[in-house]
């Protein structure tokens, strides 16, 4: 039986190996609480004695490498590293090809404010599809690609311009489920990125005959060997170990300082967030909650419990009245990739989770009756309401964008 934590919202089916305790609290509750016992400013003077080591004496090379998108953890990253501790970074990105205007926009906006080199990667688009075809048809994942590049595109720029310091936002695992404590000072490694980012599936385990992948294919993706991050040092330290984590009040400072652009989306309350991605809170996260039965929108109230931000009672509300609306640019995907929504919705029926979904006498899925039970969720029985909006998460996409074109941004290369 699926249980679920008292003081968040997290079940024990989460995939990141979430533990309950005896006394109903997940074991990423119990490792928040340290955020307010740690001497965050012993942390950040271990941070800043890390960066002294990697700045290039020469100035002749970058001190170290900062992973970025058009969204998330990017302009916090950037304004810490850059403008608080004066590194010179080389800041990279790898192009998803689900891009928004407003993603594109706040990447521009982020090149200006910064005034860094910026490296992207754009993989060829047919070969990106034919990856994704597979992702989709054996993971039934959409987003296999958009980790795996965004993962080890910086640790192929730092091995090859032999800059070993690669510097990420939060680390997933620590900060949602407590799978490591603040203190472990866990940094990124080939195994986690396996097993947690790509599903247990490296680059190169997606060759095979049925879709055509082939070596070649795959090899923008492929991980460096432990030789070559050897020689050069490579190492990925996360900021969320040396700074109190707070998304939404970081993001209220990057828009008052930089002008970071966010807006309402589908699935979810949080507008600072993802908002680069036609599918990451739409069609991404109803694949989510098909598969595990939560979704974007339960990682995000579970971080704001704890951090104070809303109630769990009020969560709850959140939640339902997200989690069961329907994805509004799945069209967008079927059309990029080439399939019907008929061929879609067979391939995904094959990955849905049996234990928690059946098929009603119309054969429609519903969510089983004991799961409600056990759960916090008040299924609908028409429609769901309007949106549910939280102080502090706000809008300001009038200001750049109104993506009103429905259609994807390339960036850099013809389709």
């Amino acid at each position: 039986m699926i249980k679920y934590c008292k003081r968040c919202l997290y079940p024990s089916n989460h995939p990141l190996n979430l533990i309950i305790d005896e006394h109903g609290i997940c074991s990423g509750c119990r490792v928040h609480e340290e955020k307010n016992i740690i001497n965050w400013e012993k942390k950040r003077s271990q941070f800043s004695n890390i960066v002294k080591e990697y700045k290039s004496n020469s100035g002749k090379n970058y001190d170290c490498i900062v992973p970025v998108s058009g969204a998330s953890d990017s302009y916090y990253i950037l304004h810490l590293v850059k403008n608080i501790y004066k590194m010179n970074p080389l800041v990279v990105t790898y192009n998803k090809q689900y891009n928004t205007k407003l993603g594109i926009r706040n990447l521009a906006n982020l090149k200006d404010k910064f005034d860094v080199d910026v490296l992207t990667l754009t993989v060829d688009p047919y070969i990106v599809k034919k990856i994704t075809r597979h992702t989709l048809r054996v993971f039934g994942s959409i987003y296999w690609h958009c980790i795996a590049g965004q993962t080890v595109f910086p640790v192929q720029v730092a091995t090859r311009m032999k800059v070993p310091l690669i510097i990420w936002g939060c680390h997933q695992g620590l900060d949602q489920t407590g799978m490591f404590s603040h203190h472990d000072q866990v940094e990124m490694t080939r195994k986690y990125r396996k097993e947690h980012d790509l599903l247990g599936f490296e680059a190169e385990d997606l060759i095979e005959d049925i879709d055509g992948l082939t070596i070649q294919d795959v090899s923008q993706y492929i991980y460096p060997d432990n030789q070559e991050i050897t020689n050069v040092g490579v190492r990925g330290i996360y900021l969320n170990n040396f700074f109190r984590w707070d998304s939404k009040t970081q993001h209220q400072l990057m828009v008052k300082k930089y002008d970071y652009g966010s807006y309402f989306q589908n699935r979810t309350y949080d507008t600072y967030n993802n908002s680069d991605c036609w599918n990451y809170n739409d069609l991404h996260d109803y694949i989510k909650f098909i598969k595990f039965g939560y979704s974007k929108v339960v990682d995000q109230v579970c971080r704001d419990i704890r951090l104070c931000h809303i109630s769990r009672s009020k969560a709850i509300d959140i939640v339902n009245n997200y989690i069961f609306k329907k994805p509004k640019n799945s069209n967008l995907f079927f059309n990029w990739l080439g399939i019907t929504k008929n061929a879609f919705n067979y391939v995904m029926d094959q990955h849905r989770n049996k234990d928690i979904w059946i098929r009603d006498e119309n054969w429609n899925w519903t969510l089983k009756k004991d799961f409600l039970v056990n759960s916090y969720f008040k299924y609908p029985e028409e429609k769901v309401e309007e949106p549910i909006l939280v102080e502090g998460f706000e809008n300001n996409n009038n200001k750049f964008s109104s993506d009103d074109d429905d259609s994807y941004i390339l960036i850099g290369k013809g389709c």
